[in-house]
């Protein structure tokens, strides 16, 4: 008897603690990252919709660029978004492991008939906790 109730107490205690490292990327987050010498900025929203997650993604001069094919496992969370620039368009795939309410990733797009990757990192706004 004290086996199973020690053997039950193991399992809630872990379920728990297995709980409480679940990574939710929903909220607005505060991007920076850096092409050539340029520092840039970009703001990303995530949401549940239903059941899935959504989102958009914000840069100074272009609003409200809805995500593509979001999706989190474990702590990596990927999605692809469309920058508008100089009357082109350039898509874009990220790639980013969150941890708590910051994250660092990657982002790749192809210029020139080249892919070029670029560091991304970002914070989650506290008004969203």
């Amino acid at each position: 008897m004290k086996a199973m109730l020690s053997m039950a107490l193991v399992l809630g205690v872990c379920g728990f603690v297995v709980a409480a490292d679940k990574v939710d990327p929903v909220g607005t987050w505060k991007c920076d990252y850096e092409i050539g010498s340029q520092k840039l900025t970009a703001t990303l929203t995530i949401k549940m919709d239903g059941d899935k997650l959504a989102g958009t993604m914000s840069w100074p001069d272009q609003k409200d660029e809805k995500l593509k094919d979001v999706k989190l496992k474990e702590s990596t969370l990927t999605f692809s978004a469309v920058r508008k620039f100089m009357g082109n368009e350039f898509p874009l795939d990220f790639t980013l492991t969150i941890e708590g309410d910051k994250f660092k990733g990657k982002s790749a797009a192809e210029f020139g008939g080249q892919k070029q990757e670029f560091d991304i990192e970002g914070k989650r706004d506290k008004k969203d906790k």
